[in-house]
């Protein structure tokens, strides 16, 4: 048989004979050509016995102990899938079992539609669904994967930084916030197929794993089978197209293999208006047999990736404009200019060597190195000009905020005072009129200014700033699988990173101008509102190189290093038996971080320049499972785990781009988990039900706001956070006939907040750390937002056996809330700061007593409610066709989302510019929306993916 008809794969016979001595025979079938498919690979999951089969489609699996196990098999066009059988040294016959290319694109598509999602969503709002990007074999998995990514649905709650991602046995999570960055492999979907992922505590062969599960990728050059695709998408989501092509070599006889893949990504704007995609990424893998037991393998890994952004919309603005404006973009030259721009180029290098010690224990070892940067742009309106005036140096200059949605340029900017004047009632109409009309960045204004900045002589007003983040990273990890018996499995691995950062600001643009003038404008400002004596060295954000004049390419503003490392080890154990599988595992680690400042600050002259305290922090996990088998259809699976975690970068230092300041009790995080499952496998239908319980303890989180006058630059610093997440899980499949399946899925949780945090405020404008009343934010029992705790879903599927398919969901989610202001529930919501001293607020330290005179405490509660989205229903329908022309493979698929176009809110969060009680009561009373009200992510309407492709 050709090794080209082997890709087909329409569908497949599969007999399983299980013999005394517990040897598993098998025969796969090409039911497409009736004829036996050779070169497939059968591997018994959680154990080192693989097999593959022969010119006659059979395979031998030798000295397995009676027990459940999951069979991988992996056919030529990189596809796997997972079928569970009970091994009783008797016959098994899992009847016929149909598959597709067509199955295989569907997961193509949930590869890219996840890594979209991922890079469309901002920092707080990113979801975990990019881990279930396999896991299509489960009911409740394959819809949280498909069809709820686009709500932010998180399993369980969790966000993707509880979770792990490895490749080749590389911890893949970034330092800074504990997530994976998708953009450093996007777009190489048609060579990532081999991923692995265990869900929640599960054990996994690789590492201890995080509360969220892992998701191993293999890319390695002999794992791909000869062949190609080519492919080309169409989309109006974050990318209007896509083309990819990929070739693999499959291993030639003196060991070498080697596989490639090139992609571009592409869009002037996507769903949202003005959000440009540009991507191009590459993939190369080489890999040498060595001998029997040693392959050395090398990747390459490189994705560029350059999109604009777009911004949370207040109801007042979206009432004007709709879900898809963005006041980021504005045109110039006839072009579409985003100033809020996202670019990430990441490189990976990395060697894999692997060993087979013996039949019964292998090592896999691996180092990579990866280097590069990510930038975000802004516009920077503070730039000024010096002058000397009686002997003392000031700063003239700065600008109105340039941004289209500034709150200033809304009407509800005119209609503040409780009876508003008929002029302010014309201001306010002039200003929607002008919103609806334009409302998009004018960059012309910018140059304008500049121009006639510079026509003076004098510095720009306006540049383009992008915050930078260049990361030099080396990681190793070693890991071994040892077979100690029939029934005794041992993994162990251990692991070393180490993190050089530069993070430092760097002008993009002078947008017409001649030069930057570095210093703090506000400076000044906040000086004089103090009664001060008025200083240049207060201003200053290099007091070794004052007032210096930066220009394109030069860094300014704030230049500070972080060193991090972190050693992990990790060992587990597992047995399986007949009735019982059970498994423990444990983990040790020790992280280190160390800030390194480059700049010395006007505000900070002695806490800020060169290397700051070391911090250091020893964590550990333990965690342990069962699954006691009633018998082949019935099974009860339980998990148990206790983990401490360091906390991140980003929650370690308060200010980190103007000193070395620590947060004020810093501790690591302790979190513990609980699920217990119930599955049910029978002739037609599968089903699985899983309560879960997890706490959270010592969460650390840092903010950052603007004060409404918008000079203070304030951090936010809660501490001591304790959250809960309780909930169940619900999958069934019901294979109604050989080509119908209906599906149900349920996910109801509750995850809210468990006690009143710490909390304090710290800023250049006052002298201590500020808190207020208590010390705490009133959050107890007050939900974690983060996408919809509730989600169902009913669909059906139809496959043919002429090779097409339909689904049809239909989605509905429910008990999503925003995302709360922590300084609105300290007891500064009560206090009337017009009684407060300037020399007080100045001191800052602990602020007590001055309270509105008018408080009461049940308008409060009303007004401190939050806020509950509207319960929305989402139907999707998806499709597509494939043929065999000779030695071609050729097909589409396509997705239609939100066939309804239903409008819906993803998530929002509420401001924290404007949160006195007279302040809030006085604007809910009005028949507008507020200033500062809370403001809101919109899903998308009706989306489309199709994709074409051929394979060879």
């Amino acid at each position: 048989m050709k090794k080209n008809i082997a890709s087909a794969l329409f569908g497949l016979i599969f007999l399983f004979e299980i013999h005394a001595q517990n040897v598993v025979r098998g025969i796969i079938i090409d039911i497409d050509s009736e004829n036996p498919l050779h070169k497939v690979t059968v591997k018994v999951l959680n154990t080192n016995l693989i097999a593959s089969t022969n010119e006659k489609g059979v395979f031998l699996l030798k000295n397995i102990p009676n027990g459940s196990y999951t069979l991988q098999i992996s056919f030529p066009s990189y596809e796997i899938q997972n079928f569970e059988i009970e091994l009783k040294g008797i016959l098994i016959d899992l009847g016929t079992i149909l598959l597709s290319k067509d199955l295989t694109e569907e997961l193509d598509h949930s590869v890219i539609t996840i890594s979209e999602d991922e890079l469309n969503s901002d920092e707080g709002y990113t979801d975990n669904i990019a881990g279930l990007l396999q896991s299509t074999k489960d009911v409740f998995l394959s819809a949280a994967a498909f069809d709820f990514s686009s709500t932010f649905f998180r399993p369980r709650g969790l966000d993707n930084k509880n979770g792990k991602v490895l490749i080749n046995g590389i911890e893949m999570n970034k330092f800074l916030n504990g997530r994976p960055q998708w953009a450093n492999w996007g777009g190489l979907n048609d060579l990532q197929r081999n991923q692995v992922f265990t869900s929640g505590l599960s054990p996994n062969d690789h590492t201890f794993g995080g509360i969220a599960g892992v998701n191993s990728v293999t890319m390695r050059a002999s794992s791909y089978s000869e062949g190609g695709k080519i492919s080309y998408a169409s989309a109006n989501r974050s990318y209007r197209g896509r083309i990819m092509g990929s070739y693999s070599s499959g291993i030639s006889k003196n060991g070498w293999a080697y596989a490639f893949l090139i992609s571009r990504r592409y869009s002037d704007e996507g769903f949202v208006d003005g959000t440009l995609y540009d991507s191009n990424s590459f993939f190369a893998s080489v890999e040498k047999k060595i001998h029997d037991d040693h392959s050395l393998n090398f990747n390459l890994i490189y994705a560029q990736n350059r999109r604009g952004r777009s911004t949370a919309l207040s109801n007042e603005i979206y009432q004007l404009k709709g879900r898809k404006y963005n006041p980021f973009w504005g045109e110039i030259n006839g072009k579409l200019k985003n100033s809020r721009e996202r670019s990430i180029v990441e490189p990976i290098l990395m060697l894999n060597h692997y060993w087979d010690i013996s039949e019964n224990a292998t090592l896999n070892t691996n180092i990579s190195y990866q280097f590069g940067s990510q930038g975000n742009t802004r516009i920077d309106n503070g730039g000024t000009r010096l002058i000397n005036f009686n002997g003392q140096d000031v700063f003239l200059g700065g600008a109105k905020n340039p941004a289209p949605d500034y709150y200033q340029n809304l009407p509800s900017y005119f209609l503040q005072d409780q009876n508003p004047s008929a002029f302010q009632y014309e201001q306010a109409f002039l200003a929607q009129q002008n919103f609806i009309n334009d409302g998009q960045f004018n960059w012309g204004d910018l140059f304008e200014a500049n121009q006639l900045q510079a026509s003076q002589g004098y510095n720009s007003i306006y540049i383009l700033q992008e915050d930078r983040i260049d990361d030099n990273l080396l990681s190793f990890s070693s890991i071994l699988y040892l077979k100690l018996t029939d029934n005794i499995r041992l993994n162990a691995s251990v692991s070393y990173r180490s993190l050089a950062n530069k993070t430092y600001a760097e002008v993009k643009d002078l947008l017409g101008g001649t030069g930057f003038l570095d210093i703090d404008f506000f400076a000044e400002e906040n000086q004089a509102s103090q009664n001060e004596q008025v200083t240049s060295n207060l201003a200053q954000s290099d007091l070794q190189n004052p007032n210096r004049i930066v220009t394109t390419g030069n860094r300014y503003k704030y230049n500070y290093e972080v060193n991090t490392s972190n050693v992990d080890a990790f060992t587990q154990i597992q047995f399986n038996y007949a009735k019982l599988d059970f498994y423990a595992a444990i983990n040790i680690n020790s992280s280190s971080y160390q800030r390194n400042g480059i700049y010395q600050n006007g505000y900070y002259p002695t806490a800020s320049l060169g290397k700051g305290e070391k911090l250091r922090f020893n964590n550990y996990g333990v965690k342990s499972g069962l699954t006691y088998k009633i018998n082949g259809q019935h099974l009860l699976d339980f998990n148990v785990a206790f983990i401490t975690k360091a906390p991140t970068t980003r929650n370690s230092f308060e200010n980190p781009r103007q000193n070395n300041n620590i947060i004020d009790g810093l501790k690591s995080e302790k979190n513990n988990a609980l699920d217990v499952s119930y599955i049910l496998r029978i002739p037609k239908v599968t089903a699985k039900i899983t309560g879960y319980h997890i706490n959270f303890r010592n969460g650390t989180n840092l903010g950052f706001f603007f004060t409404e006058s918008g000079s203070t630059f304030t951090q936010e610093v809660l501490t001591n956070i304790e959250r809960r997440n309780l909930g169940g899980e619900l999958g069934i499949g019901f294979q109604v006939t050989p080509t119908i399946k209906l599906k149900g899925v349920a996910s109801v949780g509750q995850y809210t907040y468990n006690n009143n945090p710490n909390v304090y405020y710290a800023s250049d404008d006052f002298s201590n750390n500020v808190t207020y009343g208590d010390g705490t934010s009133k959050l107890k029992s007050l939900h974690v937002s983060g996408g919809p705790e509730r989600a169902f879903q009913l669909g059906f599927e139809y496959r043919d056996p002429d090779f097409w398919w339909l689904g049809v969901t239909a989605n509905h989610f429910s008990n999503a809330y925003t995302n709360i202001s922590t300084l609105k529930r300290t007891d500064a919501f009560a206090v009337d700061f017009d009684l407060i001293p300037d020399s007080i607020l100045a001191q800052g330290g602990a602020i007590n007593g001055y309270t509105y005179n008018d408080f009461s405490e049940k308008s409060a509660r009303e007004l401190l409610k939050q806020e509950k989205f509207n319960n929305y229903l989402l139907v999707n329908i998806s499709g597509g066709k494939s043929w065999k022309l000779g030695n071609y493979y050729v097909g589409f698929f396509a997705f239609i989302n939100n066939i309804f176009n239903q409008e819906y809110k993803t998530g929002g969060f509420e401001q924290s510019r404007r949160i006195g009680y007279r302040d809030q009561l006085q604007e809910q009373k009005k028949d507008k929306s507020p200033l500062f009200g809370n403001r809101y992510f919109f899903g998308n309407g009706t989306t489309y993916f199709l994709n074409f492709y051929i394979r060879f």
